[in-house]
């Protein structure tokens, strides 16, 4: 997923000589072909997180495209009032992305983790917010995050849990992007980032019959074809390496609540910081996110439906 962000960057910006990629002292390797090919084009503005962004804002305003990278912990977290203000505000084409989202820094501990990036980006006005699974949908979000010309915060989560998609999806942004279809009127599962990984394993060997989406936007989301969804669907479990507020389980429930209401499974970070450090994998399975542990997440919501329908 890094090579595909990367290949795309480059692309993007030998094609159009007014994006900028700005960095806070971090991604070296990462952009070696960035620098090597668009030297002109890549400003390190140093461990200063928020005067980045102000200076990513200033850029704007006199007809740049800057692109923005840092760890998703400090972009967006550390500079939120600066991109509500200075970028949000006066919806300036700023691309923010934030790298290692949800638990990828595990060793580093709770300051380096971000499971609230999304909740606290989709509330501002005028912000796109993507979620890419995988090294395609990755490029189709750099495309969308470009073409977009609106301030965008783009997630990037753990780069090596295999691809979802066997090419491109076509899709526009907004759209759920099905990877599996299962029984109507049966269990379907929405899924972004990483935990699209999970569900397609999971629907793929232990709950075959359910459909499976993957939700590359958070906002603006296709909320018409959500409600599609949720008609033709029994029961929804939602899954994300993310809090369970204010994530993609509230954006998809918020949509029930007002349009068509169903039992929905919010799979995701319960509202706590992480008690131990360790591997990315510890950490799945100490906050619940591992495969076995969703699994058995996913049963007893079913059981409860089964035993509710049955009186």
């Amino acid at each position: 997923m890094r090579s595909a962000f990367s290949e795309a960057l480059v692309r993007l910006a030998k094609a159009d000589s007014r994006i900028l990629l700005l960095t806070g002292d971090h991604g070296y390797a990462l952009f070696d072909t960035f620098r090597k090919e668009c030297s002109g084009q890549y400003i390190n503005a140093g461990i200063a997180e928020q005067n980045m962004v102000g200076m990513a804002a200033g850029l704007a305003r006199v007809g740049f495209r800057p692109f923005v990278y840092g760890l998703s912990a400090f972009v967006p977290v550390r500079v939120l009032e600066q991109i509500k203000l200075d970028i949000a505000h006066d919806d300036l084409p700023v691309v923010l992305m934030g790298d290692g989202a949800g638990f990828v820094y595990s060793h580093l501990g709770t300051s380096h983790q971000s499971t609230e990036d999304i909740a606290c980006t989709r509330v501002i006005p005028n912000m796109m917010v993507l979620s890419p699974a995988d090294r395609f949908e990755q490029t189709l979000c750099m495309d969308w995050a470009y073409q977009a010309n609106t301030p965008t915060y783009l997630r990037m989560g753990k780069s090596d849990l295999g691809d979802v998609h066997p090419a491109i999806p076509v899709a526009k942004p907004g759209d759920l992007i099905c990877i599996k279809r299962g029984v109507p009127h049966g269990v379907v599962f929405l899924a972004t980032g990483s935990m699209v990984t999970t569900a397609l394993k999971l629907g793929l060997k232990d709950y075959p019959e359910a459909t499976i989406y993957s939700v590359p936007t958070i906002k603006p989301i296709n909320e018409s074809q959500v409600i599609d969804v949720l008609n033709d669907s029994a029961c929804i479990v939602t899954l994300e390496e993310h809090n369970k507020l204010g994530g993609l389980g509230s954006l998809v429930s918020e949509i029930a609540g007002e349009h068509q209401p169903k039992p929905i499974l919010r799979v995701g970070v319960d509202d706590r910081f992480s008690e131990m450090c360790g591997t990315y994998q510890y950490l799945l399975k100490e906050h619940g996110l591992d495969v076995l542990a969703v699994k058995a997440k996913i049963d007893v919501f079913l059981k409860c439906l089964v035993l509710r329908s049955q009186g």
